[in-house]
């Protein structure tokens, strides 16, 4: 008999489909009942709510701050249900469970240290991935391979090759796979890239990506005594990574920065949001830069048609030094410069252009912040049922975060690397090649 994982695509969107049948047959049974059988209204979708057949199912792996962002938004859109929480640290999980009860006012959800046990299950449809990034792409592949459809906060590689390995399979699979990278669901950012895609600035001359201070740590914080894995289960919490002795403080985020845990040296924690809207505005889906140059505050990179993108260094969370622009605009700020002018926006919803003349030809937008999950969400959702790429699908990922490893190669490299777009490979460099890949440990390779 051919299993879920065996069937692939031809499943979806399988376990609703079953849900549906089995919702049918206990109505036609219902008839034969003498016994009064008493429904609730929101069962059978009354007074505006979603029918439990018609909802998407969804699990969650990996449950923190950012997870908790983007599950209060999910647990809002009637025809999604959440209905189990995965987290290697109990008090995660705990707090997952928690949040998701209290809003559907029951104690159904189900709480799994291996995440291998949720994918396991036939009735989840879908799954959000918000753990570190040494697990987004395994637990993402793993996913598809089990049938689900996948959100997946970003960096969602931790090299070029995971990147590679992770679009390949959704395309494979036919499963469908949104990028975290929410910023293209915004309308600030929106109507920015618009404006520039319209020709009205004139010819692009220079993208301007903002993105933290890159920092490669390869030391071993000290030993500490670890955990009963019912506490925390420190062997899963590595998954992939390099061993290392436990310290408490990499389960409660100091993990960042850290080389086997982090991608492109803390690059891509915006690079992976501002290089995709410079992407998306250069008309770059479907390639990258070929040269990427680094220099003491920025890493100047070049497309081949000779549109420059620059990386600009944020030395502190909150702008105090960098950029002057950060400070105006709030967090993950953009500037695409044109030969008629530069428009430039970031996560205060504000846009600012010059000359000032070119406010007029802005399309018109809500100002939201651009952490807003909402629209993005919904966009995944949607391609669920509809089984249509959703706006920031695996190749778009794919391209826009190999663009930001390669970018973080040469500032770990202090080199200039060139690099063939078409091939995904470095150009004469075989150190650059090599730093493609790492090595996953066992039994995760």
């Amino acid at each position: 008999m051919a299993t879920k994982q065996s069937q692939g695509v031809q499943n979806s969107p399988g376990s609703r489909e079953r849900r549906r049948f089995l919702g049918q047959c206990l109505g036609a049974s219902a008839t034969v009942v003498s016994a009064p059988w008493v429904v609730r209204a929101s069962a059978l979708g009354a007074q505006g709510t979603v029918p439990p057949s018609e909802r998407i199912t969804l699990g969650v792996i990996g449950f923190g701050p950012r997870a908790t962002y983007d599950l209060k938004a999910m647990l809002k859109l009637p025809d999604v249900q959440c209905v189990a929480i995965c987290d290697v640290q109990a008090q995660r999980r705990q707090a997952g469970k928690n949040l998701v009860d209290q809003h559907y006012g029951n104690r159904d959800c189900a709480t799994y240290r291996d995440m291998r046990q949720l994918l396991a299950r036939d009735d989840i449809d879908t799954v959000l991935i918000a753990t570190g990034d040494r697990w987004h792409a395994p637990a993402s592949i793993l996913a598809a391979q089990a049938g689900k459809d996948v959100y997946c906060e970003k960096p969602c590689g931790l090299t070029i090759e995971l990147c590679q390995r992770l679009a390949d399979t959704f395309l494979r699979t036919g499963r469908i796979f949104q990028a975290g990278t929410q910023r293209r669901s915004v309308p600030n950012f929106q109507a920015a890239v618009q404006l520039v895609r319209s020709g009205k600035l004139g010819r692009i001359k220079t993208l301007r990506a903002s993105v933290y201070q890159p920092v490669l740590k390869n030391d071993w914080l000290p030993r500490q005594k670890t955990p009963p894995p019912e506490v925390v289960d420190w062997n899963l919490w590595l998954g992939p990574a390099p061993w290392r002795p436990y310290n408490a403080a990499y389960v409660k985020g100091a993990w960042r920065g850290y080389f086997d845990f982090d991608s492109g040296a803390r690059l891509l924690d915006w690079g992976a949001h501002t290089v995709d809207l410079c992407q998306w505005a250069n008309g770059a889906d479907d390639t990258m830069p070929v040269e990427y140059e680094p220099q003491e505050d920025k890493i100047v990179c070049r497309y081949a048609n000779g549109v420059e993108l620059v990386l600009e260094f944020l030395k502190t969370p909150f702008g105090n030094r960098g950029p002057k622009f950060i400070t105006r605009l709030g967090t993950c700020p953009v500037r695409f410069e044109c030969e008629g002018g530069w428009i430039e926006t970031g996560d205060s919803g504000q846009i600012e252009v010059s000359p000032s003349s070119l406010r007029s030809l802005l399309p018109r937008y809500k100002r939201v912040r651009g952490l807003d999950v909402s629209a993005h969400a919904r966009n995944f959702f949607d391609c669920v049922k509809s089984r249509r790429q959703p706006v920031t699908g695996p190749e778009i990922m794919r391209r826009s975060h190999i663009a930001c490893h390669a970018a973080a190669l040469a500032w770990i490299l202090d080199r200039k690397l060139r690099f063939n777009p078409a091939k995904e490979e470095f150009v004469n460099d075989a150190e650059a090649n090599r730093l493609r890949r790492r090595v996953a440990r066992d039994p995760w390779s």
